[in-house]
């Protein structure tokens, strides 16, 4: 009987801990894709045509790095605000780019609704179901090497029908990383720190928006 009663103090305990966990990335997740709009609106109202690519490889891995190191601390929410306000800036060329084209603010609009329907229902999948999904975890790190060498290519030689497999690899990966994510909090089996949850759905909802983008543009012939 003792044993009963401590097993449910135990589960009753680490549900009310993993809905603190989902409750504060959810919370963290909403303000920083906020903060992303903000920058991401100031780079298209100054005009920025085009992100370096050393500029974004150092400012994005570098300030992940630097919400890595801090996440136990509270200097791991202003890493964060600072990483996504960053990736917020470097998305206003992108839409600048595309809002120049005939149908530019349907792509837009339709990409922003696919991603979050995508998301949303990902999350609902994991949340509802209660599956575990940690056994995507092998396919997301081959998945990442794969998809960085293939995007390196995609950058050297040019290759459309090269940059549409990247662009539809990177949907899929980021949909995987959704849940494979979510899964990890619910099931308390890997990510506890809010933080670094955030950063990984961020990265995720990053990710499949401009890969969305990117596949209705050449759907569309844009």
């Amino acid at each position: 009987m003792a044993y009963h009663d401590t097993r449910v103090a135990h589960t009753q305990t680490r549900d009310v801990s993993t809905n603190k966990v989902l409750r504060n990335t959810y919370g963290l997740l909403a303000m920083t894709l906020l903060f992303s709009a903000v920058t991401a609106g100031a780079a298209m109202s100054m005009g920025v045509e085009r992100m370096n690519i050393f500029v974004f490889f150092i400012g994005a891995y570098g300030l992940m790095f630097l919400v890595h190191k801090t996440a136990n601390s509270a200097m791991g929410l202003l890493a964060t605000f600072a990483f996504t306000g960053f990736m917020g800036f470097t998305l206003g060329p992108i839409l600048n780019a595309y809002l120049a084209l005939p149908n530019g603010a349907a792509l837009v609009m339709n990409a922003l609704a696919m991603t979050g329907l995508t998301f949303v229902g990902l999350s609902a999948v994991a949340l509802v179901s209660k599956k575990d999904f940690s056994f995507l975890g092998n396919f997301l790190m081959a998945g990442a090497i794969v998809l960085i060498l293939a995007m390196v290519a995609g950058l050297i030689f040019q290759i459309p029908a090269l940059m549409l497999m990247v662009s539809a690899g990177f949907v899929l990966f980021a949909s995987a990383a959704i849940l494979y994510q979510t899964s990890e909090i619910v099931h308390r089996a890997g990510e506890t720190n809010y933080i670094l949850a955030t950063i990984t759905l961020y990265v995720s909802i990053y990710n499949l928006f401009v890969s969305l983008l990117s596949l209705l543009g050449i759907m569309s012939s844009d």
